[in-house]
């Protein structure tokens, strides 16, 4: 009995143990950590990379309602590594620089977080899809700017491309690349603004050098304006994907409706 006893607890504590690794707790690899929400179903499953803002952590994506019921209830993984940690900040707040000069290299980490999920559940990664909000929007266009070619499209929500960064971001080459921003933005300014020895960096002149990536002319080949958001397009005149900013008249924050305008985004046919 006592034999029968120590393996139930034996069993129990290596189930909790298993358990540790998300959706309630991130999954510790070297460097880091990260949240990974799997849909139902056996897959293969896309994964949409969603990078949390500042002083905040990748567990956002249980909270996130849009994300789950948009792209997790729709088949998507979610994955959420958590950022760097500042010393002076409390150990579970976390930031992504989403520049050079980071004390870790995220978009290596990044990967090293999908090859470390993939053990965990069926993951399509020709389907890899990433977004992300503030500083976690400046992360994705960093890592769409160094790595696109492995990706098959980008959202970023209030964060522009950084400053400074030596990328030439060659990444965004027939990645198709969509903004989505608030006019009343003051925390991150379209125009950016100079913080210390950095900038946030210019939504303009980010979504400039991604329409030169793709052929894109400079003027819109289509404007919408509908009851929550303003969009220029350019879609028809590249020659490789598409480029688009959506506007709302809101100031910083994820606005509603965001995360059907992205995976609708995503799943569009490439006009390349």
């Amino acid at each position: 009995m006592r034999l029968f006893i120590a393996f139930v607890a034996a069993w129990m504590a290596g189930a909790v143990h298993a358990q540790d690794c998300g959706p309630d707790a991130p999954c510790e690899i070297d460097g880091g950590s990260y949240y990974l929400k799997l849909p139902d179903g056996n897959g293969p499953h896309p994964v949409l990379i969603w990078y949390h803002g500042a002083n905040s952590t990748g567990g956002s994506i249980h909270r996130g309602g849009g994300l789950q019921r948009d792209f997790l209830a729709q088949g998507y993984a979610l994955l959420a590594p958590n950022g760097q940690t500042r010393a002076e900040r409390s150990p579970d707040r976390f930031f992504f620089p989403g520049r050079d000069g980071s004390a870790r290299d995220d978009v290596a980490f990044t990967f090293a977080a999908l090859e470390h999920a993939k053990t965990r559940g069926n993951l399509d990664l020709t389907q890899l899809y990433v977004s992300g909000f503030s500083a976690g929007g400046s992360m994705a266009w960093l890592l769409a700017c160094e790595a696109g070619e492995r990706l098959s499209g980008m959202v970023s929500v209030a964060g522009a491309l950084r400053r400074p960064n030596d990328t030439d971001c060659s990444g965004l080459v027939n990645l198709p690349i969509m903004q989505v921003h608030g006019f009343t933005d003051g925390q991150v300014p379209l125009e950016g603004r100079a913080i210390r020895d950095w900038h946030q960096g210019s939504v303009w002149d980010a979504l400039a050098q991604a329409r030169r990536a793709n052929g894109c002319r400079s003027h819109p080949d289509r404007i919408n304006v509908d009851a929550d958001f303003r969009s220029r397009v350019w879609d028809a005149s590249c020659t490789g994907a598409s480029v688009r900013i959506d506007l709302h008249d809101g100031g910083h924050g994820l606005p509603k409706g965001w995360t059907l305008r992205a995976r609708e985004f995503f799943e569009q046919p490439n006009p390349s």
